[in-house]
Parts: C-alpha cells; sequence; structure tokens
C-alpha cells in the first residue's frame, strides 16, 4: 500500500493470486463438502486408502474452513493454517496413493492441487508485502545466559 492506503500492485500480480485461489477454494470447498457429507464415491475412496470413515468428516470439515479462510477476510495466522493444512492434505494425498499402489497417473491430482497452493501462497505473500521477509543474520544470545 502506499502512503495513502490505496493498494500498489500490478493488474496481473492481482490475477496471478486470485485465479489460483479460487480455483484452489473451489477444489478444496467442493471435495471438503463431499467428504463431510460422507458422498458415496468419497466413502469408496477413503475406505480404498484404508481410513476410518470418520476420518472424512473430518477432514471434509477442516477443507470447508480452510477454502473459507482463504477468500474471507480473516486473521493473516487462519490464513496461513489453511495454506499449511492443504499442503499436508495434497502430499498426504500423494504418499496415500502411492502407498496403495495406485498408478503414477493418480499422483497427478495431488500434485496439480499442490501447485494451486503455492501459486496462491505467494501471491498472498507478495500481495501482503510479506514476501521479501529478512531473515534474523544470526541468532540471537540466549537471555539465560
Amino acid at each position: 500500500m502506499d502512503a495513502r492506503g490505496q493498494r500498489t500492485g500490478t493488474k496481473a500480480q492481482g490475477l496471478l493470486y486470485w485465479i489460483p485461489t479460487v480455483l484452489l477454494a473451489l477444489l478444496m470447498f467442493s471435495g471438503g463438502l463431499m467428504n463431510a457429507l460422507q458422498s458415496e464415491e468419497s466413502a469408496k475412496g477413503f475406505a480404498q486408502l484404508g481410513y476410518p470413515a470418520y476420518f472424512a468428516v473430518m477432514l471434509g470439515s477442516a477443507k470447508v474452513l480452510g477454502a473459507l479462510a482463504l477468500l474471507l477476510p480473516v486473521p493473516r495466522v487462519l490464513r496461513e493454517w489453511a495454506y499449511a493444512g492443504f499442503t499436508f492434505d495434497v502430499l498426504a494425498a500423494a504418499v496415500s496413493l502411492h502407498a496403495i499402489g495406485a498408478p503414477a497417473v493418480n499422483l497427478a491430482a495431488p500434485l496439480v492441487a499442490l501447485a494451486l497452493v503455492q501459486l496462491s501462497y505467494f501471491g498472498w505473500r507478495r500481495r501482503s508485502g510479506r514476501a521479501a521477509a529478512q531473515l534474523p543474520s544470526r541468532a540471537p544470545a540466549a537471555s539465560w545466559a
């Protein structure tokens, strides 16, 4: 933002954030809703992976809430948790599919979802001005020493 409180940034930056973010939110919201409502297809998928039915409800509810956190004005920490949760979700999906011997082509969906998570996250960081956060040059001295 500039000194007058106006947003700075290009339209392209906005599109690079909003396109993957909306796609990710739609993907997670719809999938999460199907999980939470225990649709037949969702229940079958969780059973094939060896997960209990209640896990689908728990995971689905978290995905719906995470999708809302990406689209609604929420505290920064909630949005960061949503991104972290989606990262764990899609990585766990890929590992789970690999563990049951699913064909390699089945890993494409979670990997595409991971790409959307990362594009959205880095677009959000760039838009919010947190992309260039500086790391400390050295660890602070222990306060008890």
